[in-house]
């Protein structure tokens, strides 16, 4: 076996969606793009709709159609980046609903297809996509009538309980939708666990489901173990990889295993992390390359077949924190040659 193991528990995925649901006072939906935060759209789409799911949301018009293959007629699929142009034949064939962004959008849409359901986006603050205040109350009077099926706005800052802005947005948002008759959500994972203020009447757990921060009581769904290619005893002075910059401090056990940056293992992390065998740390040996990891294994009893990188000695977020970044980065740039198994 030459190819990386990543084991995905849809299990646990639709076990994250159930807790997210009973913390929420409203409706529950569920984000599934970046093909499932990288862990497979169709399969865990399916999973989660078996848990209760009934919208989902997903980025591009053409992720919205993989998992409506995969779910059939029936639950809502809502497109973040609204009415493209060019998206207009996916959205009918697929029924998806777009997340219209601008008042631009909103003509294109109504031109287009007046029958085809739609929600609004709003910018409360994060600047990034909706109709801010004053665009809203231009079109909203003729916008309204057509009945939207949602109207959304997004959290800039729903990691961090404590920060203002999360207070402003509420406002915000309360106040461009007071006498919206239609139903209103503002909350992702982050937002369902400020508690109920910020629920409205439907969330969207993105990263939360996966296992992923800010949900500290999520089960990790993802584990990874990279086969062994070689094993080599190095002399105490002997260096190991590219730059020298690893110098054995004694005569060790270097094993090689099979997965590098190219699978989404990000270099940086390299000196913060180690590989594991069962419970016991191995620390890598070296730097990460593009295909390759080395790690000290003397002190194992055994000489291993695989050794883990995430797992119950090390998750995603503290992958994440060793790079310098989020574990939504992490579980995105998981690459294609890992061979995935779906447990659940």
């Amino acid at each position: 076996m030459s190819a990386a193991i990543l084991t995905i528990d849809l299990s646990a995925i639709a076990d994250n969606w159930r807790a997210l649901n009973r913390l929420s006072t409203c409706e529950t939906s569920a984000v599934v793009k970046a093909d499932g935060y990288g862990l497979g759209a169709a399969r865990v789409a399916r999973a989660l709709a078996e848990a209760g799911a009934r919208r989902f949301f997903v980025a591009v018009a053409e992720e919205g159609a993989v998992v409506r293959q995969a779910l059939g007629p029936g639950p809502m699929i809502g497109i973040f980046s609204g009415h493209m142009d060019g998206d207009t034949d996916l959205i009918a064939a697929h029924d998806l609903t777009p997340m219209l962004n601008s008042a631009e959008q909103v003509l294109h849409h109504m031109e287009r297809m007046p029958a085809q359901a739609f929600g609004f986006q709003l910018d409360t603050g994060m600047n990034r996509l909706g109709m801010e205040a004053a665009e809203w109350a231009a079109i909203r009077g003729i916008s309204l009538p057509a009945s939207p099926v949602l109207v959304m706005s997004h959290l800039a800052c729903a990691d961090e309980p404590d920060h203002p802005m999360n207070a402003r947005q509420l406002r915000e948002f309360a106040g461009m939708t007071a006498d919206v008759d239609a139903p209103r959500s503002l909350s992702a994972t982050g937002g369902i666990l400020l508690g109920k203020d910020y629920h409205f009447d439907l969330t969207r757990p993105g990263v939360g489901l996966y296992g992923g921060l800010p949900f500290v009581d999520a089960r990790p769904a993802v584990a990874l173990d990279l086969p062994v290619i070689q094993i080599r005893d190095v002399s105490a002075g002997e260096t190991v990889g590219y730059g020298n910059t690893w110098t054995a401090p004694r005569d060790c056990r270097i094993a090689t295993v099979a997965a590098g940056y190219a699978d989404g293992l990000i270099r940086a992390m390299g000196p913060n992390i180690s590989l594991y065998s069962g419970d016991v740390p191995c620390p890598l040996a070296g730097r990460i390359s593009m295909d390759l990891i080395s790690a000290d294994v003397t002190d194992l009893a055994q000489p291993p077949e695989t050794l883990s990188i995430l797992g119950p000695g090390q998750g995603v977020d503290a992958l994440a924190d060793a790079a310098g970044t989020i574990g939504y980065e992490i579980l995105t740039s998981l690459g294609p040659r890992y061979r995935r198994e779906y447990r659940g």
